[in-house]
């Protein structure tokens, strides 16, 4: 995750998807949904649940939950083709547990026990630190929050780096078929369609579209751990060949054709957003006018097209616009991976905060925002003076 100056764009593309995962965070306890469990607030919707609630959150929120983390993983593959062609897969290994592991399982955990303590509180109206660090292991099975990520990119960076040998070969041969799709825009959109949909469909139809599982800090949204796995492996293979000059082309109709992904993407959403607010499958299943299953399948198929599209928008949109350096950016995509692992700490304690302020939920939104944003900014550059920190963060 570790801005590196190779593609300026795929680096400010990181960061931007960086900021709207804090930005997500800050307002999932604004949301109508949002729900509190006192017995094991790990089963709560947020840690934090705020008295003041907005529907526009709801939308922001679900819009960012469809895409961000599958464009997360499809980035995480991007260069572990060429990292692994220049150190070899087990000095690549070694990089990576440095890089991810190490630091999910210690700044991680360390993290976390800072952020959950207002959760906590809210439970059990105590700051009694012994018992909460025991609820924390024991009732709660040791909370990940957003590290999550890191363990699971580590993952398939070590499986990617075993079966490198064998992987090799077939990747590159892909990955110049990939590349002479890049006039082909529409076909491009209904193989990633395609791929979204078989990965994620029948999973999150057997499993639950919403399910997580795991062990201790080693938790994953089971739903969509093949679809995670799929993007960061079609990241992988277009990373292994020359993707600057092929499939994201400048000049490609891909990119070129990039305002009309935005368009698709924002109409995509629309259509599952006014689904869920006016009912409309579930009246017809009501109505016997259409099968409960039917209705699923068709939610969830234009739900895998919305994702397909809202990541051709981003990719598109940084590839064309993206031209010379940004100081600003610049330092983003510097900080951006610890943004990421500190940001939860002042999200947590923030929305906890404002909880007595009887203001709108928009407005305490961007207070939480700002301010996690912000805060995670400062203390990364201070931490990256610390040269083993600035090495591997």
């Amino acid at each position: 995750m570790q801005a590196t100056g190779r593609n300026l764009w795929v680096d400010y593309l990181r960061s931007a998807i960086t900021v709207l995962v804090v930005a997500h965070h800050a307002s999932l306890a604004y949301t109508t949904f949002a729900s509190f469990d006192p017995v094991a607030y790990i089963r709560s919707t947020n840690p934090v649940v705020d008295h003041q609630r907005w529907i526009g959150m709801d939308v922001f929120s679900n819009f960012n939950d469809i895409f961000f983390m599958f464009l997360m993983f499809f980035i995480g593959g991007l260069f572990i083709a060429k990292s692994l062609e220049k150190k070899g897969s087990w000095l690549f290994i070694k990089d990576r547990i440095y890089r991810l592991l190490i630091p999910f399982i210690v700044l991680g955990t360390l993290f976390m026990l800072l952020a959950y303590y207002p959760s906590y509180y809210l439970a059990h109206q105590s700051w009694n630190i012994e018992d909460y660090v025991k609820d924390f292991f024991t009732t709660e099975a040791w909370p990940v929050g957003p590290p999550w990520f890191l363990w699971v990119l580590f993952v398939f960076n070590a499986i990617t780096a075993i079966m490198w040998p064998v992987l090799r070969g077939p990747f590159a041969a892909i990955s110049g078929r990939v590349s002479s799709l890049q006039n082909k825009p529409v076909i491009c959109f209904f193989l990633l369609f395609g791929i979204t949909w078989i990965l994620y469909v029948p999973v999150a139809w057997s499993t639950g579209a919403g399910t997580w599982t795991g062990w201790g800090p080693f938790d994953f949204q089971l739903s969509r751990f093949l679809a995670y796995a799929g993007y960061f492996l079609l990241g992988v293979i277009i990373g292994a060949g020359d993707f600057n000059s092929g499939i994201f082309s400048v000049s490609s109709k891909l990119v070129r054709h990039y305002r009309y992904w935005i368009v698709l993407a924002l109409l995509l959403f629309a259509s599952l957003t006014f689904n869920s607010y006016f009912n409309i499958l579930a009246g017809l299943v009501k109505q016997n006018l259409l099968p409960a299953n039917a209705a699923w399948g068709l939610y969830y198929s234009i739900y895998a097209a919305s994702c397909t599209a809202s990541c051709l928008a981003f990719i598109t949109v940084f590839r064309k616009t993206i031209n010379s350096p940004d100081r600003l950016w610049d330092s983003l995509s510097t900080n951006a991976y610890l943004i990421y692992l500190v940001h939860y700490i002042f999200i947590v304690w923030m929305q906890f905060l404002l909880m007595p302020l009887n203001i709108h939920a928009f407005f305490k939104f961007i207070i939480v925002f700002v301010v996690a944003l912000g805060s995670g900014w400062i203390i990364s550059i201070r931490l990256r003076t610390i040269n083993l920190i600035h090495r591997y963060c």
